[in-house]
């Protein structure tokens, strides 16, 4: 079979943004720039996966004042320093990739405006800089304040910014209170060509404050001086493209539309590739009518000037939380015998949005098709919604009976009792106003709980395959008058009187399973090669007393995970935990076939995995690090195979 990387050096093309991770480093969030989360090393592999053992641990309990239970970071390796954000105070840890002992820490009290900030704990990681002999660490505090560090030695870079700082609720063409607790950040800054782009991040948004609110504009700034080089009005202003599809002036007070997930860049094309997501409220858009542009948007701006080049919005007016959560992925694709540039989205909705990334045309038709409007008074109701014709949605993205639970016959028919007092519907079926005489709610399969989340997705870059997890965790939208705890007219709220929100049926999952599974998406031809149920039956259900004596297949385990690819194999670690047969209570790291799906060996984590798992080599020997977290908090992990077997090859 030929491969990608053959066809590209028959014809003289070099591959670009999706390269993967070099020299067996990884020096940014994704991998490489174009977030393929993908690695061309295979000291691990098929073969002897299932004998790696614990290189090194690094608990981060001791950073910060409280325990961390939730470390969600892809760490960085380079030059054989690992560092990464970490602890409840997000402080920066450089240590030695090879044993784990810490080189350096960098911590920040930012008082009160670190405790009310939207987004604490550690994020999601930072950003690696070098130029000649001057190397940076890059990284957002809770507070929003941008830090230069010194890779090396982890002090300050004075000259960046104000003694090693700036200050992102300042120069954003808006007046924030230092103090706001409507915007932050926990994602990592991206650096491409001297520019740090950073987005924001708010509140979760279903029950605003106010219909007014801070903006989530992104911008640019030169890596050397922390000087702004541009700002992106993910809400347009007077003048700018897009105003027209917010009536009634609403651009003016409307917030949110920040870019809380990770961007990509194509270095060679000069483009950064920005998610974008809803406006203010997440489920009721009243006070904005309109398609409400930027919102629930793939955009590509300049990275020289941030200036627009292209858009595509997966949702107009959303009222179903879609963001757009996680980093696109770029890579060069033969599709039809010809090398195409793209761009895959990863969506809560579960589609997979492929475009052209150069001219954000869709590879395969995208149409707009007729969707229900609702009947919330003053909501505003886009009368079509896209509807990507391939890939095929990677996971459930509507409720119907055909999804409820169907072990008995008993457990089905309490579970459509339960769902006789919501509204049912496919994707884009909108939310309703709560009554206690029903319905309750709109029961969905692919809003915040649904689909692929802030993790996203990665892929192979010899075959240009994509790999996603997802969930089918069932949700329930619904909204009731704001009264006094909000101008916005409706917030997210049930009716007084309205049942039992538990949806459930006696302690199980209300809906079948699969609850979580791996997708593997061919981007050549748009169709789904293979999915599998990611993780361990939980226990409620595997020894659930009316399930006792069946036969139950995996049902996968809910919650998305972030998937690293090899050479070889795909890497994803369990939410939650599980007994296993010897009585530990952990997670399973699972490596997965690429062709099949088939699985090829997993270890024993002691907790589940919260943060992305990465790879690298240092000294001849590959590691796997991965971050987990649970009640007895949050450490990094560094597998290895043994001393013998990495002598032996």
């Amino acid at each position: 079979m030929r491969t990608l990387a053959c066809a590209l050096a028959i014809s003289g093309l070099t591959l670009m943004a999706q390269t993967g991770a070099k020299n067996g480093e990884w020096n940014t969030y994704g991998g490489d720039l174009g977030s393929t989360r993908y690695s061309g090393l295979d000291q691990i592999n098929a073969t002897n996966f299932y004998k790696l053992q614990v290189g090194w641990r690094f608990s981060t309990a001791n950073l910060g004042p409280t325990l961390e239970t939730n470390l969600e970071s892809t760490p960085l390796m380079v030059k054989g320093v690992f560092y990464s954000t970490a602890g409840s105070r997000r402080s920066v840890i450089a240590l030695d990739a090879a044993t784990g002992e810490q080189l350096w820490v960098y911590r920040e009290d930012e008082g009160q405006r670190g405790t009310v900030a939207p987004r604490v704990l550690s994020g999601r990681g930072l950003a690696y800089w070098t130029e000649g002999n001057e190397e940076r660490i890059i990284y957002v505090t809770p507070g929003y304040r941008m830090i230069a560090l010194n890779a090396k030695t982890g002090l300050r870079v004075t000259s960046f910014g104000t003694n090693g700082v700036v200050d992102l609720k300042t120069d954003d063409d808006q007046t924030i209170d230092l103090l706001s607790r409507e915007i932050g950040l926990h994602s990592a800054p991206i650096i491409a060509r001297n520019t740090i782009v950073i987005g924001a991040a708010h509140r979760p948004g279903g029950v605003p404050t106010s219909k007014t609110n801070v903006k989530g504009y992104v911008r640019g700034f030169d890596v050397k001086t922390g000087k702004r080089k541009w700002i992106f009005h993910t809400i347009p202003r007077p003048g700018e493209f897009g105003l027209d599809t917010w009536l009634n002036d609403s651009w003016n007070y409307t917030g949110n539309t920040g870019s809380w997930g990770q961007s990509s860049i194509d270095e060679q094309l000069g483009l950064v590739y920005i998610g974008v997501e809803a406006p203010t409220g997440d489920y009721y858009g009243g006070p904005r009518p309109g398609a409400n542009l930027f919102g629930e948007s793939l955009v590509a701006v300049d990275i020289e000037t941030g200036q627009r080049k292209w858009h595509y919005q997966f949702v107009h007016h959303g009222i179903w939380d879609h963001d757009n959560p996680c980093a696109p992925i770029l890579a060069d694709v033969m599709i039809n015998g010809r090398l195409r540039k793209i761009v895959a989205q990863p969506s809560k909705q579960a589609f997979l949005y492929v475009l052209d990334r150069e001219t954000g045309q869709p590879i395969w038709p995208i149409e707009e098709r007729p969707v229900e409007k609702g009947t919330v008074p003053g909501e505003w109701y886009s009368p079509t919604q896209p509807f990507p014709t391939k890939p095929a949605a990677f996971d459930r993205n509507g409720v119907s009976l055909s999804d409820l639970i169907d072990f008995t016959p008993a457990l089905r028919t309490e579970a459509e009792k339960i769902a006789a007092n919501y509204k049912l519907g496919p994707i884009f079926t909108p939310p309703v106003e709560s009554k206690a005489s029903g319905p309750w709610g709109l029961l969905t399969l692919a809003t915040a709980g649904g689909g692929a989340n802030w993790p996203g997705g990665s892929i192979d870059v010899e075959t240009g395959v994509v790999f996603v997890s997802s969930q089918a965790s069932l949700g329930s939208i619904s909204l009731i008058p704001s009264g006094e705890r909000s101008d916005t007219g409706y917030i997210s709220g049930r009716a007084e009187g309205a049942g039992s929100a538990a949806l459930t049926v006696q302690g199980l999952p209300m809906v079948k399973p699969p609850y979580g599974q791996i997708s593997a998406i061919d981007l050549k031809t748009g169709d789904m090669l293979w999915q599998v149920a990611h993780g361990e039956t939980p226990d409620n259900v595997r020894n659930h007393p009316l399930l006792k004596g069946m036969n139950l297949p995996r049902t996968g385990r809910i919650g998305t995970v972030s998937t690293l690819v090899t050479k070889t194999l795909v890497i994803a670690g369990e939410k939650g935990t599980f007994t296993l047969p010897d009585g530990h209570v952990g997670a399973m790291l699972r490596a997965y076939d690429k062709p099949s799906g088939r699985e090829m060996g997993a270890v024993y984590m002691p907790q589940q995995q919260t943060g992305g798992p990465m790879t690298y080599m240092v000294n001849g020997v590959q590691y796997i690090v991965v971050a987990v977290g649970g009640n007895t908090g949050a450490e990094f992990i560094a597998y290895r195979l043994p001393a013998a077997e990495v002598g032996a090859r």
